[in-house]
């Protein structure tokens, strides 16, 4: 906002000859609610800038918290980050005697510790996102390996986030339930399947297919990334319950049941309640992935939905990227007593970083709101049953958490909240990995295995 600085980047000349190293040149005004003015603890100081130039315009995770009296920027800092910035010379201040601006050395320090732990954290124990629709991309041409593309989840992107498997979705629009459409559907399914079957091969020196928890565990060892494949949208198996076994053999690990609009199986949140809930299919559907060991994912379900399925399904169930209705009133998070349920299954809610499922207000939305979602589910289903589907490249993704090599920002957060490496481990993977080991073990008892 070019308003907040009046002079508009021209020139601004605070002393007409350059300062002495202690010496104080001007009064600065803080802002007494910012993280700079609680730091410092003062409306106002002296400090010993000199300035040719001022601040103009700023990004958009920074914000302007101090000024001199002509109007120039003399502090900044971000809304997402753990990030500080100052006009002045602090060092020669300090130097010179002057502890005013200690405190900032100090929160530096201690920001830089907690970014070296929650980096430690993720190096050495599995970080995985439950949910991400980068395969979407593939079809445009984009590359998992490609840089500067617009893709929020790449493999230079895990790298710097230390993420080690990421769900990726072959997602299937719900369209028209003719013959012809559900066959279209069936082989778009297959067709981005084999698009990110061939994107592991391409990088296959340095990225892994994974279709058990085993198997993720393994690969975490050997330092590749992980891609662990799954479909949203139930209208992928048409009405063809073969279909279910088929995708399974092609290394999907879970289905979303439903997406945006009823379908054969299911009613949507964002449906017409064709069936009530679940339909007669859907129920053979749920017995069927039972048997397979597929996961189910309620994500997109409507609530009757929700309980039809918690009600006839074997296995416990999860939610691959909801959030929570209490914080947010939206038809596709889960309320309390949903959440409470779900977890007395032996099921996860997997928290979402869509902005529109964190804040009812979506602009305000960022990576602290989905820090005040997952605390909420910890505090409503227990540690036990939360972990993160972030629903980047499908709409997901938020200031502080906006692409996926942010993810340390997230944990750094999330151990400010006062999780133990423990709880931590829990919630980004142990919990999800638990919970799929118990969809295993439904799947060998129905088997008689």
């Amino acid at each position: 906002d070019v308003s907040l600085f009046p002079n508009n980047g021209e020139e601004v000349h605070h002393a007409p000859v350059p300062p002495c190293d202690n010496d104080m040149w001007h009064t600065v005004s803080v802002k007494s609610d910012s993280l700079v003015g609680g730091l410092i603890g003062r409306k106002q100081i002296e400090v010993n800038s000199y300035h040719h130039q001022m601040v103009g315009m700023l990004p958009c995770e920074l914000i302007p918290v101090a000024w001199s009296l002509d109007g120039a920027v003399e502090a900044v800092e971000s809304t997402v980050r753990p990030i500080i910035g100052v006009q002045w010379h602090p060092e020669r201040m300090l130097q010179n005697g002057n502890a005013q601006c200690r405190p900032l050395f100090d929160w530096l320090v201690q920001q830089s510790d907690l970014y070296s732990r929650a980096r430690s954290f993720h190096k050495t124990h599995i970080v995985l996102d439950s949910h991400c629709d980068t395969p979407m991309l593939f079809q445009t041409g984009t590359q998992f390996a490609e840089r500067g593309t617009d893709a929020l989840v790449t493999l230079d992107g895990m790298r710097a986030g230390y993420v080690d498997a990421s769900f990726m979705v072959a997602y299937i629009p719900q369209k028209y339930r003719s013959e012809q459409s559900l066959n279209d559907a069936v082989k778009m399914a297959d067709h981005i399947l084999d698009l990110i079957e061939e994107q592991v091969m391409l990088n296959r020196d340095c990225v892994v297919s994974a279709s058990s928890p085993t198997q993720i565990a393994v690969a975490k060892q050997t330092g590749k990334k992980i891609v662990v494949r799954g479909i949203e949208n139930g209208y992928a198996i048409a009405k063809d319950l073969s279909l279910l076994e088929h995708f399974k053999s092609r290394g999907v690990t879970y289905i979303t049941l439903c997406h945006n609009g009823d379908n054969d199986i299911c009613d949507s949140a964002k449906g017409n309640n064709e069936h009530g809930g679940l339909s007669s299919f859907g129920r053979q559907v749920v017995a069927e992935m039972n048997r397979l060991g597929l996961m189910i994912d309620l994500s997109h379900a409507g609530e009757k939905s929700f309980w039809d399925v918690l009600e006839c399904s074997s296995a416990p169930v999860f939610c691959s990227h909801s959030s929570c209705r209490s914080l947010c009133d939206h038809a596709r998070n889960l309320s309390d007593v949903q959440i409470r349920s779900l977890a007395q299954k032996g099921g996860v809610i997997q928290i979402c970083m869509y902005g529109g499922f964190l804040e009812n207000d979506e602009t305000e939305a960022n990576v602290h709101s989905a820090v005040k979602h997952i605390m909420h589910a910890v505090r409503v289903a227990g540690i036990d049953h939360v972990g993160i589907g972030t629903d980047m490249d499908g709409g997901g993704g938020v200031p502080g958490l906006d692409n996926i090599s942010a993810a340390v920002n997230l944990t750094r957060l999330l151990m400010e909240q006062g999780l133990s490496t423990a709880d931590l481990e829990k919630i980004w993977g142990g919990n999800l990995l638990s919970f799929w080991n118990r969809v295993i073990s439904c799947a060998e008892q129905c088997n008689g295995l």
